[in-house]
């Protein structure tokens, strides 16, 4: 069973799991330029910025259904090896 598995091979859900955190991080990025200038008393940013502080939330969503669609692989695989 060893030998069949590379090791560079990319699991299901590996590439939306990546793209999910990088989506995440922008977001968390976004959330802390959005808020420094409330913190800091200075004039804030338009509406439309806050928005972009939802990209958090895209992105862990995203990340999670790469971890459901990594789950479904491998029980898939399980249920294969067993017949």
């Amino acid at each position: 069973m060893r030998d069949e598995t590379q090791a560079n091979s990319a699991a299901a859900g590996d590439r939306l799991i990546r793209a999910g955190a990088i989506v995440f991080f922008l977001g968390a990025v976004a959330t802390l330029v959005t808020v420094a200038p409330l913190l800091l008393g200075t004039k804030p940013f338009p509406t439309f910025m806050f928005g972009l502080c939802m990209l958090m939330a895209v992105g862990f969503l995203m990340a999670g259904a790469g971890v459901l669609q990594s789950i479904a692989e491998g029980r898939r695989k399980a249920r294969e090896a067993r017949t």
